[in-house]
């Protein structure tokens, strides 16, 4: 079906019309954005899916963030996302195999939580994210509480109040 690969192997300007045409162009003003405005991508977390012709079907990038609790205190996490497919390509399994790689990735021995803005149904069904610990986090712009999913091996490290942005050491 497809080929996974770095991100970093793909010509950034095809990634960028990949993201225009499943998103629009507009995409740059919603609120994922914002939380990680001013971060470079992890490149060990970000990936391109192949079609059979080699041409580029789908991508995903995963980028630094923290949640910054009251007393100031920030927490590192993984925010996935965007989840990106040709609009002729969805349904066929691109995003899946985008997310199991990003998922796959991540370092068992020290696994920071991962977050996403999503349709809670889908990611929580397939891939463990859920929204039962994000209700007392705010993002900086608007959302909808219920699509703010977070996915943890230990849930007891999560803060229950905070306000998630671009990780600033």
């Amino acid at each position: 079906m497809s080929k996974i690969i770095p991100l970093a192997d793909v010509d950034p300007e095809l990634v960028e019309q990949l993201l225009d045409t499943a998103f629009e162009p507009a995409r740059r003003g919603r609120t994922a954005y914002k939380v990680r405005e001013g971060m470079e991508p992890l490149g060990n977390l970000s990936f391109a899916a192949l079609d059979d012709n080699d041409m580029l079907a789908g991508s995903i990038q995963s980028w630094p963030v923290a949640l910054t609790d009251g007393e100031g205190r920030m927490h590192p996490m993984i925010m996935v996302g965007p989840v990106a497919v040709m609009p002729h390509l969805q349904g066929e399994g691109f995003g899946k195999a985008l997310m199991t790689a990003v998922l796959t990735a991540i370092d068992p021995r020290a696994p920071l939580p991962q977050v996403l803005i999503g349709d809670p149904e889908y990611y929580e069904r397939f891939f463990g994210f859920s929204n039962s610990h994000t209700a007392g986090w705010t993002l900086p712009g608007p959302y909808e509480q219920r699509r703010l999913l977070c996915r943890t091996a230990n849930p007891a490290v999560l803060p229950q109040e905070g306000t998630l942005g671009p990780w600033r050491r």
